[in-house]
């Protein structure tokens, strides 16, 4: 992790190591600007009073292993970043404004994703970090997470049923809440769906009785048309007299048939005026077919307009011709026959969703018998870590409850009584710790210090480690108010942690920066700054020397012997199988 311009770090780097890292240094020195570090990689609140002064932005990198098969690489990729070799590469920067920005992968992402990646990546427990714990959800998500199978089991199964139950339900409520509205439509319906069978229309009759009434309301003057068009073409009976077209087409084609054997092309021309007084003959009797099929009736146009006018009265209200009126008594009867069975809809959704409640709280109940069982396992571990860890009458229990609602339909019955319920369960779960005999279980945020509550938390972790765990784990003051004996356990406990995880301490107790695998050192150059030689990997004599320093403020040799003691007793630990055990 690379940090340049954070607080009084002008440029560093902490080269975190698997296993156990312990970072120390004097007060002041910038031990917790590490902790802070880490923090804004993981999506915390960036603070302009962050940024060194005389500065315009601090920068954090980090360079995180990603084990195969994790969520994080999916979820990276997800946002179209990449990771190189299992290597996932993230920065954070803050400007002296306070604007933040995020990278993940080289691409930029919102500053919400890294807050997404560290629950997988990340537990952080500091004395404001660790506040999560005193939060009842996340004791109940603790408590499941130590139960493993015996407690996922028995929640997918509840999640499944309580899932379709919310959904019934709400079908449910809108059927019933909204029955006026629907009442309201179907009787609209009905009334446009009768008004329209009233009228009976036909597809295309609109426009077939438009052309009708044009026919109809200009008979006379389509008939002297007709007429005198036949005339033109045929000759009038009544005068021999006339001249029509038709004699002189004939007169025309006899002219020159005569000739036609004297040139093709007058021959052609014969046979096309040949065409011509077929057709025109053709054209006169239809014209007097027309004449005189053509009905002139009023009453029969007056029949048209009346019927024209039922079928425009549809119009105006259904659809802008006969073809959507009829498309929209289709799609009305469909709906019509929807709203028509909602109340046999009630009756299955009311008849499904007693079954569900039923299931529900048969489902809950078994639920409650896995964490109850649980939670006595879980308990009696933790207990026995904070015994020695400078709490040896301390007890840690769970409550495991479940509040009664005096509507039925608020809950489902669980033993005999109606309780409410949620997407987890029935049941709230808290974790109390009396701290001494005879002093009452309280909620751990009541009955616990700030130092008690960090210890309450490694001892969690420490009873977690193996089953699930993240992949590090960052302590900062964990060891706050205990020493002797007490530190020397706490370093006992993090160094078990830190088989199956990569564990990181900012720690001012010698006792506990012993145990690690690797010692970190962060020193201040003469100007006040933490450059990037200001943080050494403490090896040898220089481990000793730092030991001693954190003994005794000072190098001597009654605090070098007590550094070498410290780091014999760890060792020892570490060569004798599940060496934390106590």
């Amino acid at each position: 992790m690379r940090i340049q311009s954070l607080g009084v770090i002008d440029d560093a780097v902490v080269a975190l190591s698997p296993g156990f890292t312990a970072v120390t240094g004097e007060t002041g020195a910038g031990k917790t600007m590490v902790v802070t570090s880490l923090g804004l990689l993981l999506g915390g609140r960036a603070d302009a009073a962050l940024v060194r002064i005389g500065h315009k932005s601090a920068l954090v990198e980090g360079r995180i292993v990603v084990a195969e098969g994790s969520t994080v690489t999916e979820r990276v990729q997800e946002a179209g970043a990449d990771i190189e070799d299992g290597t996932l590469l993230i920065s954070r920067t803050v400007s002296a404004e306070g604007r933040s920005r995020a990278h993940v992968g080289g691409r930029s992402v919102p500053v919400g994703m890294l807050g997404e990646l560290a629950d997988e990546l990340v537990a952080v427990h500091g004395q404001t970090d660790q506040q999560g714990l005193l939060k009842p959800g996340r004791q109940r998500q603790a408590l499941d997470r130590y139960a493993g199978d015996a407690v996922a089991a028995p929640l997918a199964a509840y999640a499944v049923a309580y899932r379709r139950l919310r959904a019934v339900a709400t079908e449910l409520v809108e059927l019933t809440t909204r029955a006026r509205e629907r009442a309201q439509e179907a009787d609209l319906l009905r009334f446009g769906l009768d008004e329209i069978a009233a009228v009976e229309p036909l597809p295309g009759e609109d426009a077939e009785l438009a052309a009708e009434s044009q026919r109809l309301g200009h008979a006379e003057a389509l008939a002297a048309a007709a007429s005198l068009a036949h005339t033109a073409l045929a000759g009038d009976p009544e005068d021999p007299e006339g001249i029509d077209a038709a004699t002189l087409i004939a007169g025309a084609h006899r002219a020159v048939e005569a000739v036609r054997s004297h040139d093709p092309a007058l021959a052609a021309l014969a046979d096309r005026l040949g065409e011509i007084g077929i057709l025109a003959a053709d054209v006169a009797g239809e014209l007097a077919g027309y004449a005189d099929n053509l009905d002139a009736d009023p009453r029969r146009l007056a029949a048209v307009e009346e019927r024209r006018a039922a079928l425009t009265q549809l119009t105006r209200k259904y659809g802008e011709d006969i073809a959507a009126v009829l498309e929209w008594a289709e799609t009305s009867a469909a709906r019509l026959g929807e709203l028509d069975g909602d109340d046999d809809r009630i009756e299955e959704l009311t008849a499904e969703r007693d079954a569900l409640r039923a299931e529900l709280g048969q489902r809950a109940q078994e639920l409650t018998d896995a964490r109850n069982a649980a939670a006595g396992r879980f308990a009696e571990a933790v207990t026995r870590e904070l015994a020695e860890l400078a709490m040896p009458h301390a007890r840690v229990t769970f409550a495991i409850r479940q509040n009664e609602v005096a509507d039925p339909e608020d809950g489902v019955e669980v033993d005999g009584r109606v309780v409410g319920y949620g997407p987890h369960g029935v049941d709230e779960v808290e974790l109390l710790l009396a701290p001494h005999p005879g002093a009452p279980p309280r909620p751990i945020a009541k009955g616990a210090s700030g130092g008690e509550l960090s210890r309450v938390m490694l001892a969690v972790e420490v009873v977690f480690a193996g089953s699930d765990p993240v992949p590090t784990y960052l302590f900062d003051e964990v060891d706050a108010g205990v020493g002797g004996k007490a530190a020397v356990e706490i370093g006992r406990r993090l160094a078990k942690l830190a088989e199956s995880a990569q564990v990181v301490v900012v720690t001012h107790l010698p006792q506990v920066a012993a145990f690690a695998d690797r010692h970190l050192v962060v020193e201040k150059t003469h100007d006040g700054s933490v450059t990037r030689s200001g943080v050494q990997v403490m090896e040898g004599e220089d481990r000793v020397r730092e030991l001693s320093r954190m003994l005794a403020g000072q190098d001597s040799e009654l605090a070098r012997a007590h550094a070498e003691e410290l780091l014999e007793t760890a060792r020892a630990a570490a060569r004798t199988p599940g060496r934390a055990a106590g």
